[in-house]
């Protein structure tokens, strides 16, 4: 077992339908998240208007920043490098502090839309895009790609690495699974060390580091100091501060950050979506905080409450 080493940064990974900016700005309060990404933006046919950009990052008028000063990275999906190149261009213009690009969403749709982990196939298209969206924008500006050991298998997972690093990407996130693993246990963190021996920009592991313990087994198989939460940071506000050595929360002040959400969307007038969120983040909480596995037992039975905080 590896000693109790700390991670150098921590990134918030994009879930879609789970890390919004009211979701993002309650954990940019909590702290120890280094940078967050939105949601994919899908990119098919246009250059897409500044509305658009706004809705899925309402940071970009903050400096692309949340309140608490944490940058959130614009994430565009779709197998179009023009395109791809021309959004990121206007992401920028609006103040995106950096592009993230999807390579790694594992849904049916989007794939057969060409879009996410399809693209893993053809990692001369990877070269393609990350290069053409690099030199789209301003040196100054990251340039990072998110992707998966492969789609069927892991058979092109060096070259995948290769491709993204040679297109002059600023850092490869590796979501240590293939698309047809999903998100099934475990995570196949060695491939991540494989494919860090052959490029040299920096690697960000993903995958099932969901404490302390797993940061650790997945540091002394990959050597990665630089990883991404999602799922894990889900079911735990906290994880990415207990990485680094502080208190862990405990279920009321948890509890206090489910209200926090209300609230925010209340504001936002997006009152319908406090139902189905809170009920979604308290089924993934409940199991590491018993007073929330309380509240969503009581709460399961309440449909017809429009704010049950």
């Amino acid at each position: 077992m590896a000693k109790k080493i700390q991670p150098d940064k921590i990134f918030l990974a994009p879930m879609e339908g789970v890390f919004d900016p009211a979701l993002r700005e309650v954990y940019s309060k909590i702290g120890g998240y280094d940078s967050m990404t939105t949601e994919f933006i899908r990119v098919t046919q246009n250059i897409l208007p500044p509305k658009v950009f706004y809705k899925y990052s309402p940071e970009l008028k903050q400096q692309g920043q949340t309140k608490h000063g944490t940058p959130v990275y614009i994430q565009l999906l779709g197998g179009d490098a023009n395109l791809l190149a021309e959004n990121a261009q206007q992401a920028v213009e609006l103040g995106a502090p950096g592009i993230d690009l999807n390579f790694g969403c594992p849904a049916k749709t989007v794939n057969r839309h060409d879009g996410g982990s399809i693209l893993l196939k053809s990692p001369d298209r990877l070269f393609n895009i990350v290069s053409q969206v690099r030199k789209s924008i301003p040196k100054e500006i990251p340039v990072s790609a998110k992707v998966r050991l492969g789609f069927e298998n892991k058979d092109l997972h060096l070259e995948i690495a290769r491709a993204v690093s040679e297109a002059q990407a600023s850092w490869l996130t590796i979501h240590a699974r293939t698309k047809m693993e999903a998100y099934k246990k475990p995570a196949h963190w060695v491939y991540i060390a494989k494919m860090q021996e052959v490029i040299d920009i920096p690697v960000i592991a993903n995958g099932d580091i969901n404490s302390m313990e797993d940061y650790l087994k997945c540091y002394e198989i990959t050597g990665c100091k630089n990883i991404a939460v999602g799922r894990g940071a889900f079911a735990r506000p906290d994880l990415a501060n207990i990485l680094k050595g502080e208190l862990e929360y405990n279920g009321e002040q948890v509890m206090e950050l489910l209200k926090e959400m209300a609230v925010l969307y209340e504001r936002g007038g997006l009152q319908n979506k406090i139902t189905p969120r809170t009920k979604q983040w308290s089924r993934f909480l409940g199991p590491n905080y018993p007073l929330i596995h309380k509240f969503f037992e009581k709460y399961k039975t309440q449909h017809d409450v429009q704010n049950p905080i």
